[in-house]
């Protein structure tokens, strides 16, 4: 005590923020991983209408959503990337943007461009993971069974995308993570408003919405209020579980 209290006084008083912490500087990818652990829930579009893309995922946006994806297969997909992008940087909005359905390296290397923070697949396929690495965005294959998960996950992959959702999806999970806890598992397909929190308590380290967020009749007639409504009730749903299962640990550790 007695060296720390000489220290200080030795040090002048106009250097204070030596003392402090510094901060660490986080890698692009090591960011948007940050991002997917805070938020643990992306708002995922694939629609023919590419006029509904816009409004569709600002509703989604506005609604809570932090992190954003639309499908290679979308009309104007790289277009709407980059506009998002350039939004969110003008703005200095906190939004991770990405691009799904990344089918091939070309796929990958046009979605970098358009500036996509992180890439999803429906399959697992080594060159598009180590692109990934190289350039130092995430990558998300889709896997469905245990073995594709480790293959991808020893590739490389930063998530693992439960793809398709099977029917008894969080007793899938829950089973799966007995032996593979380690796996950082991100259902989509069959993840709702209405069965996220039993997806998360299953062990899911984030959950992908996509036509149960964009309900197919809401695009088709451009109600944009309805999913800006629905993205709301289904973050808050996200962040009011993880709330709770942090007052739970520290009721625990107490």
């Amino acid at each position: 005590a007695l060296y720390a209290s000489n220290r200080a006084a030795l040090l002048p008083d106009a250097l204070p923020n030596q003392l402090e912490p510094r901060r660490i500087m986080l890698s692009p990818r090591a960011a948007v991983l940050e991002s997917f652990a805070k938020h643990r829930c992306s708002a995922i579009l694939r629609t023919d209408d590419e006029t509904a893309v816009r409004p569709a995922m600002g509703a989604a946006i506005r609604g809570g959503f932090r992190i954003v994806e639309i499908t290679m297969t979308t009309p104007g997909c790289l277009e709407q990337i980059a506009d998002l992008r350039a939004q969110a940087n003008h703005d200095g909005q906190d939004l991770t943007i990405g691009a799904g359905t990344v089918l091939t390296v070309d796929d990958a290397k046009q979605a970098m461009a358009a500036g996509a923070q992180f890439l999803v697949s429906p399959v697992t396929d080594p060159q598009i993971i180590t692109f990934c690495r190289q350039h130092d965005l995430v990558s998300v294959p889709g896997t469905f069974t245990p073995t594709e998960m480790m293959t991808a996950h020893k590739a490389g992959a930063d998530l693992v995308k439960l793809f398709p959702g099977p029917s008894n999806g969080p007793a899938f999970l829950r089973a799966l993570r007995g032996p593979l806890p380690f796996l950082r598992v991100f259902p989509t397909s069959g993840v709702t408003e209405e069965n996220c929190e039993e997806w998360l308590a299953a062990g899911a380290f984030g959950l992908g919405f996509v036509a149960s967020l964009f309900e197919p009749m809401d695009m088709a007639k451009h109600r944009f209020e309805a999913i800006e409504a629905r993205a709301k009730r289904m973050t808050d749903k996200v962040r009011e579980y993880g709330s709770e299962r942090k007052r739970s640990r520290e009721v625990t550790t107490a």
